[in-house]
């Protein structure tokens, strides 16, 4: 597998849905081919990754004597293995992507329909692509003061 065209296969979907959502007119079909052709595709790249690598039918890229990942052990060290790999920074990656993308499509969607203007939306859509949670609990801090 080559783990490189992947991750920038990924990277790619994902930031042309950033940029629709950032630079286009919020029509209907923007939003719905940022949902289907962005986290969609990038959800079902994923879940095929998931089942290619760790059932074995791909090779993982695991680093030389690193330990096969014991998904059991819900732990650091249990699932620590899993991330020495190409395939397992490729896989946990494309999920931080798929998400962050679907995010900034609904604070996009929420903010339109709350009446916020494009330039002030702009910087909560960056930061939650560039740290999803963190851009998450910004928008939502604003929400909460503009909904009272």
């Amino acid at each position: 597998m080559n783990w490189e065209f992947v991750f920038s296969l990924t990277n790619a979907v994902a930031m042309l849905g950033w940029v629709m959502l950032a630079v286009l007119p919020r029509k209907p079909w923007v939003l719905s081919a940022v949902l289907y052709l962005g986290v969609g595709l990038l959800c079902l790249i994923y879940f095929l990754l998931f089942v290619a690598s760790l059932g074995g039918m791909v090779d993982p890229g695991r680093i030389p004597g690193t330990p096969e990942p014991d998904l059991l052990d819900y732990s650091i060290s249990g699932l620590r293995p899993l991330f020495l790999s190409d395939g397992g920074i490729v896989i946990g990656w494309t999920h931080y992507l798929a998400f962050d993308l679907f995010v900034g499509r609904w604070i996009a969607r929420d903010a339109d329909a709350m009446g916020v203007g494009r330039l002030v939306q702009l910087p909560f859509l960056v930061v939650t692509l560039m740290a999803g949670p963190i851009g998450l609990l910004a928008w939502l801090g604003l929400r909460s003061v503009k909904a009272h």
